[in-house]
């Protein structure tokens, strides 16, 4: 089972890595890549023609947000009410339950995720929560609701907003939606394993975090929403701290035609233990 909803991976520098799209070939997940010109051929080379789409622009120093908007106006144009949006730099996806890690084997979780989603009227982003952030010796909801969406994010097309600054961009859409209203779902029972950002070469790494760019991606986010974000020093660099308690009032608002579930519906997902995965990166 594949997802309703377009896939699209933005990716720069990284055709030798290209983690997020062997994942997906892994999955059998239907994918579009979107890349600048001047690297289309080294994509091409490695990548069939046909899931790569090229950016109209290059080099424009303001990080992936030129391709993010790009992209969203892409999915617009083929009709899709949602879109998914992928970094380039995730080697795999897990099913949390019970404490247990399962290593993920196709799409199915994108469909249920959507799925969950469309039950409502008022969520304007989902995602995946990273599999470090889920560890297997605390208990976890199945989601977190109103919190920041990161890497691997559902977007209803919708919503009054587009990508926008240089830094935190994911974190500065989530905020956004949230101050409107609106309502966000990050899912612990479905989780993207990704190296931490910063670590692979390629992408955004040699423009924005070199030199002082932990510091200056803080201080944008707290100049954004000064009134929720405060710029702090933990694990031993500049991060930026947000208090999302203060989007409490944010509730989720069932659709009208929606009638309910009855039973359990497993996706015809299957549960087969095997040894721990062992292409899972420590990061």
């Amino acid at each position: 089972m594949n997802p309703e909803y377009p896939v699209y991976i933005i990716s720069k520098g990284r055709w030798e890595q290209r983690k997020t799209s062997k994942t997906l070939e892994r999955l059998k997940v239907p994918y579009k890549i979107v890349v600048e010109p001047q690297e289309y051929d080294e994509y091409a080379a490695v990548i069939k023609r046909s899931k790569i789409l090229v950016l109209p622009f290059s080099g424009l120093g303001q990080g992936s947000i030129p391709a993010r908007n790009w992209v969203w106006e892409h999915s617009i144009s083929i009709d899709a009410k949602k879109h998914w949006i992928l970094d380039d730099n995730i080697f795999g996806f897990e099913r949390i339950n019970r404490n247990r890690e399962s290593r993920v084997t196709s799409g199915t979780i994108f469909k249920c995720a959507e799925d969950f989603v469309n039950r409502y009227k008022n969520i304007g982003m989902s995602g995946f929560n990273y599999d470090y952030f889920v560890a297997l010796s605390q208990a976890y909801p199945p989601y977190y609701l109103n919190s920041r969406i990161y890497s691997c994010i559902l977007i209803k097309n919708k919503i009054p907003f587009r990508w926008r600054g240089r830094y935190n961009e994911d974190t500065d859409l989530s905020i956004r939606v949230l101050k409107s209203g609106l309502c966000t779902i990050l899912f612990n029972a479905f989780v993207a394993c990704k190296t931490p950002t910063g670590v692979d070469t390629g992408g955004n790494a040699d423009e924005l975090y070199k030199d002082d760019g932990r510091l200056k991606m803080a201080q944008s986010l707290a100049e954004q929403h000064p009134e929720i974000v405060k710029v702090t020093w933990k694990y031993n660099r500049w991060q930026h701290q947000v208090y999302y308690r203060h989007f409490k009032k944010n509730r989720l608002v069932k659709k009208k035609r929606f009638k309910g579930i009855t039973g359990i519906n497993n996706y015809g997902m299957k549960l087969i233990i095997k040894d721990h995965w062992k292409e899972k990166e420590s990061g």
